[in-house]
């Protein structure tokens, strides 16, 4: 047992610092979700979350933000993220970026699938008071729309970034995956449709799976299963 965890960290430390300190956060996520999920389970949320979803709910603002918070929750929706991932894949498919795009295929429909797991096993109900124009079908626990845009997002943005050499474009990837995740939380608690603790937990599952996507993004470019950073896979560039 102590030969493998020797021969564990040999390997981890010889993927170098940031490889470490992703797999560090993803460590601090899942334990963070374990945390919302028990503390649900024993009922110490309920109060802080219900008060949340009452204020926001008397407190909606003015038409013009209440349109905002639909127009933003919209981006993290089905339809959305399924047309932001078939994008995503038409670029890397004219790029002839073909272990990239297997990889981000795999990695967006096991992120929903681990999200809808989750939502069945925990179950907890809806909010009770949330606007008129919010239309759910699913539990709560965590908020869909929140973790689905981690997952997606993030995942796309760290997927794209690993298709450049240039900072600035990492940087503005993976900038715009996660101010869109933030908003699209936030959107969901204003609307009602989740509490607070359901959101937390859908940032903290989506950022986990998404880290966990770019790891092995990181692992296969080693070992050149799937494109380097900067590579098209065009032989004319």
């Amino acid at each position: 047992m102590s030969g493998l965890f020797l021969k564990t960290i040999q390997w981890l430390g010889s993927r170098g610092g940031l490889f470490l300190f992703a797999v560090l956060v993803a460590v601090v996520g899942v334990w963070a979700f374990v945390a919302l999920a028990d503390e649900l389970r024993e009922g110490d949320l309920q109060h802080t979350d219900q008060m949340v979803n009452r204020f926001v709910h008397d407190h909606p603002g003015p038409p013009a933000l209440q349109e905002a918070g639909r127009d933003v929750t919209s981006l993290g929706g089905v339809t959305v993220l399924a047309l932001v991932t078939a994008a995503v894949l038409g670029f890397l498919l004219l790029s002839r970026l073909y272990g990239m795009m297997v990889l981000v295929l795999v990695a967006t429909l096991g992120g929903v699938g681990l999200t809808l797991s989750l939502k069945h096993v925990i179950d907890r109900p809806r909010p009770a008071l949330r606007q008129e124009s919010v239309i759910v079908y699913t539990r709560s626990f965590p908020s869909g729309h929140t973790m689905l845009s981690a997952t997606v997002y993030l995942t796309l943005g760290g997927m794209l970034a690993r298709t450049t050499r240039r900072r600035l474009l990492k940087f503005y990837f993976l900038a715009m995956a996660l101010g869109l995740t933030f908003l699209i939380g936030v959107s969901r608690v204003y609307l009602g449709a989740h509490y607070p603790s359901d959101v937390l937990a859908g940032w903290c599952g989506g950022l986990v799976w998404a880290l966990l996507c770019w790891l092995v993004a990181q692992e296969l470019q080693r070992r050149r299963v799937v494109e380097g950073e900067g590579e098209t896979g065009d032989p004319h560039d």
